[in-house]
This record gives C-alpha cells, sequence and structure tokens, in this order.
C-alpha cells in the first residue's frame, strides 16, 4: 500500500473500533437490567439506543436516577467489564491496518472514553503499545465524552488539522471529530449499526478490509 499523502495522523477510538467488545457491553448490560428487573436488550435495540454521555443512555434503557444511581450501576458495569474484557477480540483485520499505517510512517494515537489506565491495559495486552505515540483516556471510568481531549490534541499536534484523520465506530466519535475541525470516517462493527452511521453523511465502512482500500485509494 503506497503512503497515503493526504493525512500524517490517525487518531482511533478504542472501545467498539478496535476492540471488539459490543457482545461483552450487551450482555453485561443485560445483565444489569435482568438484576434492576427491567426489560432486556436486543443487540439491535442497543444499536439503537446506545450513545455519549453514558448516562444518558443508560436513562433511556431505564435506570431513574433517583433509585438506582448511575454512579452506582456504572461502576458495576464496569467492574465486570474489567473482570471479562480480555475475552475481547480485537476486530478482524483492525491490527493489520495499524500495522500497515506504522509501516508507511503515519503517526497513530488513541483517544478513549475508557478509563486511561484500562484503555493502556489493553492495548499492552494485544502488544500494540508500539504502533501510538499516545493513549489519552479518561481519568474517570463513567464514559463521559472524549471531546475535550479531541480539541486539545488537535490544538496541539505539530500538524494540521486536515492532515488528521480519526477513526470511530459511533455518531459521537463523528460529532468529535466535526468540532474538532477533523475529517472522520466509521467502521459499522462496533456500537452503532451501519443504518444509524449512515445518517451523518461520513464515509462508512463494514470491514477493515474496505477502510484499508480507502487508505490506498485516497
Amino acid at each position: 500500500m503506497r503512503l497515503p499523502l493526504r493525512w500524517k495522523q490517525v487518531v482511533w477510538d478504542w472501545n467498539g473500533t478496535l476492540i471488539d467488545d459490543v457482545r461483552l457491553c450487551l450482555d453485561i448490560i443485560n445483565g444489569l437490567l435482568q438484576k434492576y428487573e427491567k426489560p432486556q436488550l436486543t443487540l439491535e435495540k442497543y444499536h439503537e439506543v446506545f450513545d455519549f454521555p453514558i448516562r444518558e443512555y443508560y436513562r433511556r434503557i431505564g435506570f431513574d436516577s433517583e433509585k438506582t444511581p448511575f454512579e452506582v450501576v456504572g461502576t458495576e458495569f464496569m467492574h465486570q467489564y474489567w473482570q471479562k474484557w480480555k475475552s475481547c477480540p480485537l476486530h478482524n483485520g483492525a491490527l493489520h491496518l495499524a500495522e500497515t499505517l506504522h509501516a508507511q510512517g503515519l503517526k497513530q494515537s488513541i483517544i478513549s472514553a475508557a478509563e486511561t489506565r484500562l484503555l493502556k491495559s489493553g492495548v499492552e495486552h494485544f502488544n500494540m503499545s508500539h504502533l501510538f505515540d499516545e493513549l489519552l483516556g479518561l481519568n474517570h471510568h463513567y464514559a463521559t465524552s472524549k471531546e475535550d481531549l479531541v480539541v486539545e490534541f488537535v490544538a496541539t499536534a505539530k500538524v494540521a488539522p486536515d492532515e488528521i484523520i480519526f477513526i470511530g465506530d459511533t455518531l459521537h466519535d463523528y460529532a468529535v471529530a466535526q468540532n474538532a475541525g477533523i475529517e472522520c470516517i466509521l467502521f459499522s462493527g462496533g456500537h452503532h449499526s451501519l443504518q444509524k452511521l449512515k445518517q451523518c453523511g461520513a464515509p462508512v465502512f463494514e470491514t477493515f478490509d474496505d477502510i484499508q482500500t480507502f487508505f490506498a485509494q485516497a
């Protein structure tokens, strides 16, 4: 693959984009919904209602913050996630694309709404640390938003905004990239469905082979 000269910096999302953790998240949230006697989610419904900030997503699926504070159920979720995330693989082709871009000289970073400690553990677990210059996450586990992280990253980057591209899997990723003034492409194998992602008008890809082709033809 030739060097994609349009960009010098790739910014990746982590959950749902690189790591395939959708089924795990669905299983954990359904366990909590069962515990608190609330309706279960199908994968289709999950794709429909999942969004940021996570606090609002919990409200939409039936949690009353006065009866069950978000801090309580959110901590329960993350306790289980920490126990089980190593069962999740990377998405097929994601590592190959990251390795290819690295070999071609592009700088790569991960900016995530995950807690920084969890993000670093994941990247180390998959032996990917050498591929990324920066790993930027939150200092808590409530997955509020990575918007400020992306804005600050772009503002201090040594390349122009039009030389940065963001790879994500949700409409939130697209909104964050738009707010920061950078290009965004989306992968439909994560936390939002193909149909939902197509609403925003950004390029949407169903496989990482397709994303690799996109870079090769850019």
